[in-house]
């Protein structure tokens, strides 16, 4: 009943086909949070795949409704206590699945079908999160039959929204915050910074989506007739622009920049690579905040983004001035932003500027949250994942996209840990989504060697 004993145990259940075959079943299942009609799909996964291996886990299943709308598929919430008082782990996972894009594949895949093509595990929810979470299902079930206990408490809690941003999680936490009481939170998504890197993240950049729009009158004018004293809405739109972000990528709004990079921060940072695996996209050195590498400026910075500009007809363009120009922009930002005030200061930033006709418009945003790299529980962590790989662990203080972290750091207060089993060039949302094998091999032994460390005997948990 030893550490390298569970790790054995653990290739042997990667080696037999096991975690593969539990994965394929769960591509299956057509989990498309963004369709409307696939309620009954979302509750069918949670019932009928999730609920099972968790129960053979030895987990009380109870079924969480929806708070806000309880014609949504709700929660499903599982507990094995051990121990009154002892560590107790949570953990999250999400079993929706953004659309299957099917047309959008390669001739030979299908996003409902997992498809083996030597490293590269292929199929709709292979690397987000059906195959992350299928990994830790697996561990723990390893850790289980290995030691005849898993040594602390476990709390689960799946849900089938995350593609839709996550609507009614931090309700539920909020509703149920006594039942989701615990120590850490343990979890797995996103990508590692490389596929050869074993990864923790601490926390994610928040994020907030808003529309700059320009209005000016009903209908298009006959630009040669009425060029040179008509203004143009999509000339105003792409000079306000400019005044929020250069040319070059640099956010020019003090008032949402971020604190300077902290030295542990830049310390993490240091040796992280971006766009090093065959397959990412190539990195523009010129582009960005100048005085930061690569890797500060995904995680350690605030980026604003234009996602997509329209003016006039662009498909078929014609010869006249539009009468309005619309663009959906995004602020990818870290701890310390004042981003809940962005309306405020977009329109006294583009007043500055002389773009009083330029409309703003924010929508709900997210938070982002952070835990210190020198934190007890990541250096714990740390050594856990270095004993197992025998490879050095990158830390990033949050993640350079977002995940609905702040409900299980502010809302339960919970120290976050997170070990993704993905890569940055998996397709992630995309066709062609997958899980390299090499990778789940790896993540299963890792999950492995945290679950058995986090029930020895004798353990205690960080302060």
């Amino acid at each position: 009943m030893t550490r390298a004993a569970a790790l054995a145990r653990a290739a042997r259940h990667f080696g037999d086909g096991h975690l593969l075959a539990d994965l394929r079943r769960r591509v299956a299942h057509r989990t498309e949070s963004q369709d409307a009609e696939a309620g009954p799909r979302l509750a069918a996964y949670l019932v009928d795949e999730i609920a099972p291996a968790l129960t053979r886990l030895g987990c009380t299943i109870t079924m969480l409704a929806d708070p806000q709308d309880p014609t949504r598929p709700g929660f499903l919430f599982a507990e094995r206590i051990e121990r009154p008082g002892a560590l107790t782990v949570f953990m999250y996972a999400h079993g929706d699945v953004v659309r299957g894009y099917e047309r959008d594949w390669r001739a030979g895949l299908d996003p409902w079908m997992l498809v083996v093509e030597g490293d590269r595990w292929f199929g709709r929810g292979t690397a987000d999160n059906k195959g992350q979470h299928t990994i830790n299902l697996a561990a723990l079930e390893t850790v289980l039959a290995q030691r005849g206990s898993l040594g602390f408490n476990l709390k689960v809690l799946f849900e089938m929204g995350e593609e839709v941003g996550s609507p009614s999680l931090d309700a539920v936490c909020k509703a149920h915050r006594d039942q989701l009481r615990a120590d850490v939170f343990l979890s797995s998504d996103g990508p590692r910074v490389a596929a050869d890197r074993p990864t923790l993240f601490l926390g994610s950049r928040g994020i907030v989506n808003f529309t700059l729009s320009v209005r000016l009158r009903t209908g298009g004018h006959h630009s040669g007739n009425w060029g040179g004293v008509l203004a143009n809405p999509a000339t105003i739109l792409a000079g306000a622009l400019h005044a929020l972000v250069s040319a070059r990528g640099v956010l020019k709004v003090p008032a949402l920049l971020p604190p300077p990079v902290s030295q542990a921060v830049r310390s993490a940072l240091s040796d992280v690579p971006i766009g090093d695996d065959a397959g990412d996209a190539v990195v523009d050195p010129a582009w960005g905040e100048p005085s930061l590498t690569p890797a500060e400026r995904v995680i350690a910075w605030n980026t604003l983004e234009v996602l997509a500009f329209t003016a006039g007809n662009p498909a078929q363009p014609a010869n006249a001035i539009p009468p309005s120009a619309v663009a959906h922009c995004q602020l990818r930002f870290v701890v310390g932003t004042d981003w809940e005030r962005l309306g405020e200061h977009l329109r006294a930033h583009l007043d500055r500027h002389g773009f009083e006709r330029v409309d703003v418009t924010v929508a709900r945003g997210s938070p982002a949250t952070r835990m210190e790299p020198d934190a007890p529980w990541v250096r714990w962590a740390v050594d856990s994942v270095g004993r197992t790989t025998g490879k050095p662990v990158t830390i990033l203080p949050n993640l350079g996209g977002t995940l609905p972290n702040e409900v299980f750091a502010q809302t339960l207060g919970l120290p976050t840990l997170w070990a993704p089993h993905s890569y940055p060039a998996c397709s992630q949302h995309a066709a062609n989504e997958h899980l390299l094998g090499s990778v789940a091999r790896e993540g299963l032994a890792i999950m492995t060697g945290l679950f058995w460390d986090l029930g020895e005997a004798g353990f205690e948990a960080p302060a």
